[in-house]
């Protein structure tokens, strides 16, 4: 598999560099799980943040904000994250439009133009330059498994990811949402970490104990994959050992390079983080993004 511009000291470009661009196809994540392309065991998308987008208007006027791309998941290419940087930063010094928004206007007709030519699909995408007074925020009722009592006294051992520890430890329970910030993993190429926070949404006649959920989480801590790769990874565990009748996975990640990625998992639309979704909203921050 090629690493493209991962991990590689690049040079900034200087002006507009679609070619930059880098896409890695997805089945090479997906094999390894059993995952066919043609018959893909859930719905979603990827959603991805870029606190790093800016331009100038024709009159020099600097414009900076935040991009949301919304890209399904059943696309056969996912674009290489610092290829993404290189190519957003590439827009930094060019001059579009004699105000904000006709110069806006122009930069998302590139990017929405760009980036479905090297994914081979249709992507939603908005620009904010503010935050709403009381941004949205989907996972209000998912229980941090961290914080629940049943898991205080759980004893972690396992660093690289054990799906066995998912096995034999069920409730009789018709349905959980819960939710972790412990989520952590590192990069495919460059084995830098990569924090972020996990929800789950299970429904079915067997279901994990807190505990067991908890210890599986925490051992991807030292796996090596794409933020995409990881939700897939912890679906397609879920979806194998306990046949549920619906499951939802979501993954957030932090910020890092002026990035944050947000892969969502599950088997029937329903159970979407409608606000995540929606590429019109800016949803609420978690602490560490």
């Amino acid at each position: 598999m090629s690493t493209g511009v991962l991990g590689k000291q690049v040079e900034y470009p200087k002006c507009y560099s679609p070619d930059v661009l880098e896409a890695v196809p997805r089945y090479l994540n997906r094999e390894i799980y059993g995952i066919r392309e043609e018959q893909l065991p859930f719905c979603g998308v990827d959603v991805w943040h870029a606190y790093e987008l800016s331009f100038l208007t024709l009159k020099g006027l600097p414009v900076t904000g935040v991009l949301k791309m919304v890209i399904p998941c059943n696309s056969p290419f996912l674009v290489e994250s610092k290829s993404l940087k290189l190519y957003l930063n590439s827009f930094n010094m060019e001059q579009y439009g004699d105000t904000p928004c006709d110069g806006l206007a122009i930069i998302l007709n590139h990017i929405r133009q760009d980036v479905e030519r090297l994914l081979k699909c249709s992507v939603k995408l908005s620009f904010f330059d503010k935050m709403d007074d009381a941004p949205k925020y989907d996972f209000g009722d998912y229980l941090l498994l961290e914080y629940d009592d049943s898991v205080q006294n759980t004893i972690f051992t396992h660093y690289t990811e054990t799906p066995e520890l998912l096995e034999g430890n069920l409730i009789h329970r018709n349905e959980i949402k819960v939710g972790t910030h412990l989520l952590r993993s590192n990069c495919k190429i460059t084995r830098q970490p990569d924090w972020g926070s996990a929800f789950i949404c299970i429904k079915g006649a067997r279901i994990p104990a807190y505990d067991s959920l908890l210890r599986y989480i925490v051992s991807i801590r030292n796996e090596n994959h794409f933020h995409e790769e990881i939700c897939e990874m912890i679906y397609q565990r879920l979806w194998t050992l306990f046949e549920p009748d619906q499951l939802m996975v979501a993954c957030i990640y932090t910020r890092r390079g002026g990035l944050d990625i947000s892969p969502v998992r599950s088997s029937c639309p329903e159970l979407h983080p409608n606000f995540l979704l929606n590429p019109d909203v800016m949803t609420m921050k978690l602490l560490r993004q």
